[in-house]
């Protein structure tokens, strides 16, 4: 009789423990998003033709997945070679985060102190001090743009037609006619000479030149195939994309002469995919997950991703080499890039170990716009997409409806068991995403943000059965795919 009590008590203990706990399976239960990703896509498209863009790649990562990759317009018009994934293009001070690895590396070698002087490292550095009282030009004060060197090797190498880069002897040579723009560490001033000269203590410490040390020690151990310290000129104009000016007046967009970095490389001179600095990304989350070295130790890089500096004004902060920013109370690091004819943004979230990474051949726009929307739209993503049923088919309703003369085309998609509605050319919709919720037939009514119901919309099919038009307000607007 005891035993009998004593197996019935255990088996109800065990009951109460699965009933109470998830299942292993469930705990691994992940997100859908492919409705979001539907929706990013059905965006970016569009956008591209709004923006006037030539070409943009983009990726989304997920851990240690890319979540989704695409590339929409050309990587160049006049040959009409397409932009992919795979698509190379410039990605300018994203380099900066290579070369800071780079630096960190041979910190942990114990070969270089964060705190050294430049000219502890390199004999010929003689830049003039303007405040010989302040506090000295330390590795830590560049890679946190707050050593007070000027932004730039004294040559217009920005300035166009011909971008005309410096070759390392050149800047070396101007160096010591160049002065300190503030006493260091007083304020936020990026320096796309100081992380040149990290270049070159890189060079000078490893005994190597600076190429084959990113490529023996970074690039080649995490496998990024296509990133390299410059722009492949053999593949210009096919799978290293073309860069174009800024828009122009006349809404058009010119085709701009290849570049190459030189001396700036470090600082400015690689180039990569999307894909790539996907698997850089994942690099990253692995690495702070799992713990111990890979590349870097981990805590090197959790100290490069935390702030080190604090502007005065409060507003600008830096870790060492990334960009460190606070969104929506979650830290978010990375870095963008701009150079003559491309821009591109590398956005991490350490905390949801997610990623976005956007490249587009041409000047004048903000990557960082669309890495944003993306972010965005994937956070409305709830984990309860199949949790709300309808009788109707949805995908019935979905498409492109025509524009009015007071806004742009309207769009209609699946969204968790509902419609959503967002309008273009659109900024970010996830922030202007209404959603539709079905009440009989093809009515639906409008889901306000307290989850009350707002006005009717109607939806009007043909003969066929086929969606043609949709009702609101007493006006309509057609169905134009």
């Amino acid at each position: 009789m005891k035993k009998t009590f004593i197996s019935a008590l255990i088996f109800l203990l065990l009951l109460i423990f699965m009933c109470t706990f998830p299942t292993f399976s469930e705990e691994k239960t992940k997100p859908d998003f492919s409705e979001a990703i539907r929706l990013i896509g059905t965006w970016l498209e569009a956008q591209r033709d709004y923006d006037h863009l030539p070409g943009i790649s983009v990726a989304i990562v997920t851990d240690q997945e890319i979540l989704w990759s695409k590339g929409y317009g050309m990587a160049d018009l006049e040959k009409e070679v397409s932009s992919s994934p795979s698509t190379i293009y410039s990605i300018c001070s994203i380099s900066k985060l290579f070369t800071s690895v780079a630096v960190m590396q041979l910190r942990d070698a114990g070969k270089l102190r964060l705190e050294d002087l430049v000219a502890d490292h390199l004999p010929w550095y003689n830049l003039q001090q303007q405040y010989p009282d302040t506090g000295p030009i330390t590795i830590r004060s560049i890679l946190t743009h707050s050593s007070g060197l000027p932004r730039e090797s004294d040559y217009p190498y920005w300035s166009g037609p011909d971008f005309p880069f410096p070759s390392p002897k050149q800047v070396k040579a101007k160096l010591g006619t160049q002065e300190t723009l503030y006493p260091p560490s007083t304020y936020f001033q990026y320096s796309n000479l100081g992380l040149t000269l990290l270049g070159e203590i890189v060079a000078e410490v490893s005994g190597m030149p600076f190429q084959q040390y990113i490529e023996e020690n970074i690039l080649k151990p995490l496998r990024l195939a296509d990133t390299r310290t410059k722009l492949p000129e053999s593949l210009w104009r096919k799978k290293l994309a073309t860069g174009y000016t800024s828009l122009k007046r006349d809404g058009t967009r010119s085709m701009l002469p290849l570049f190459q970095a030189k001396g700036i490389a470090a600082a400015a001179g690689f180039s990569s995919t999307v894909e790539d600095l996907a698997r850089f990304a994942s690099w990253q989350f692995r690495l702070l997950e799992k713990g111990g070295e890979e590349i870097l130790k981990a805590s090197t890089l959790r100290e490069m991703h935390r702030v080190h500096w604090v502007n005065p004004d409060w507003q600008t902060t830096w870790g060492l080499g990334f960009s460190v920013r606070e969104v929506d109370g979650q830290t978010m690091v990375g870095h963008g890039g701009s150079c003559p004819g491309y821009r591109s943004t590398l956005n991490l979230d350490p905390r949801k170990k997610q990623a976005f990474i956007v490249m587009i051949n041409a000047g004048g726009v903000s990557p960082n716009k669309y890495a944003t929307g993306m972010r965005d739209i994937l956070k409305k993503v709830t984990g309860k997409a199949k949790e709300e049923k309808t009788t109707v088919d949805l995908e019935a309703y979905a498409g492109h409806y025509n524009a009015q003369p007071w806004w742009g085309e309207t769009v209609i998609l699946p969204w968790q068991g509902k419609l959503a509605v967002f309008g273009l050319p659109s900024e970010n919709p996830a922030k202007s995403l209404t959603l539709l919720k079905h009440i009989e037939g093809d009515t639906f009514r409008r889901l306000r943000k307290d989850e009350t119901l707002g006005e009717e919309v109607v939806f009007e099919r043909d003969k066929t059965g086929k969606v043609i038009r949709m009702w609101q307000h007493s006006n309509y607007q057609d169905k134009i795919r």
